[in-house]
């Protein structure tokens, strides 16, 4: 048997690493883990949808709920003789404090992010902008506590009922949408041509008609954006609003009338429903019908998008 040289193995070698040198495999290597990471990230996100929608669909595939029952039903009342499935006051309670909430926190986040873009950009970034960016970090469990503490004895004292209900709800919720609110409207503003300020210095126009019917007619795409990615959480929180918007499901007449969000019904009650029962089948609806109406979001957030880019 013909025994290779030292000299012949080493010249193998140096031809393999010249034709695989080290950028390359480190290049190669790097495409690889993030083809990996989109691919386990499109899985994910496609087994949750599959998962949610198998579950959700489940009662009208089996014929013991109907669509427009479920929907437009104004009753709930899973424990009745017979059990009534009715998610209007849920997705009522959802829209009005989301919208609430956001018709509170949209002025409020684009007054700050025309202060701290406009007004004094010095101290809205050394003190405004980190206050509202410490707002996002602080957990639901903590605005909930807060809005128990604070906000429904406030409402109780001054207005009639028990405090709880949906101005509760919607004020908290404004209070954690805000920071979303505030940064995207911030980015907006940052992101005008300073030509653009200057040129409508030049004709004559003061700050404050700069701001309203140029910086802000100009970044109205975005801006909206930030609204409805604020709505989208906000129909999304479970926990704030929970402690503090009373959990009946009734559609509510009244902003200081008890009511109950899609999320709120879905907390209570997923833990104590049996598992594979109408019951279960139908919470998992509403996580169903939750999950498309984010997706509604998204889709809007894209048109927005699509029309600040032209």
């Amino acid at each position: 048997m013909k025994l290779n040289s030292p000299a012949r193995t080493d010249a193998a070698a140096e031809d393999r690493i010249s034709r695989f040198p080290k950028h390359k495999r480190e290049e190669w290597t790097g495409q690889a883990y993030v083809y990996a990471c989109v691919v386990l990230l499109v899985v994910t996100i496609f087994s949750i949808v599959g998962f949610i929608a198998s579950k959700g669909i489940t009662p009208f595939a089996s014929g013991a709920l109907r669509v427009q029952d479920l929907l437009f039903g104004r009753v709930w009342s899973p424990e009745g003789e017979p059990p009534r499935f009715g998610a209007l006051p849920m997705l009522a309670g959802s829209a009005y404090v989301s919208f609430l909430a956001a018709a509170i926190a949209a002025p409020l986040g684009f007054c700050s992010a025309v202060f701290m873009t406009q007004i004094a950009p010095g101290l809205g970034r050394s003190v405004l902008q980190p206050a509202i960016e410490l707002l996002a970090g602080i957990p639901s469990v903590v605005y909930g506590f807060a809005g128990l503490s604070v906000i429904v004895p406030f409402l109780r004292d001054i207005m009639p009922g028990q405090g709880f209900g949906i101005l509760a709800g919607s004020l908290v919720l404004s209070i954690m949408i805000l920071p979303t609110v505030a940064s995207i409207a911030t980015d907006a503003l940052n992101t005008l041509p300073a030509g653009l300020k200057e040129g409508s210095f030049a004709l004559g126009a003061t700050r404050w008609q700069t701001i309203c019917r140029l910086m802000l007619p100009t970044t109205l795409p975005s801006l909206l954006t930030g609204v409805v990615l604020g709505i989208s959480r906000a129909f999304g929180e479970a926990l704030a609003v929970q402690m503090v918007i009373g959990n009946a499901p009734h559609v509510p007449s009244s902003l200081l009338q008890s009511a109950a969000t899609l999320t709120s019904i879905i907390t209570l009650e997923m833990g104590n429903s049996v598992g594979g029962s109408l019951h279960n089948n139908t919470l998992w609806s509403l996580a169903l019908i939750l999950l498309l109406l984010t997706l509604l979001f998204v889709f809007i957030v894209r048109l927005l998008e699509r029309r600040a880019r032209i």
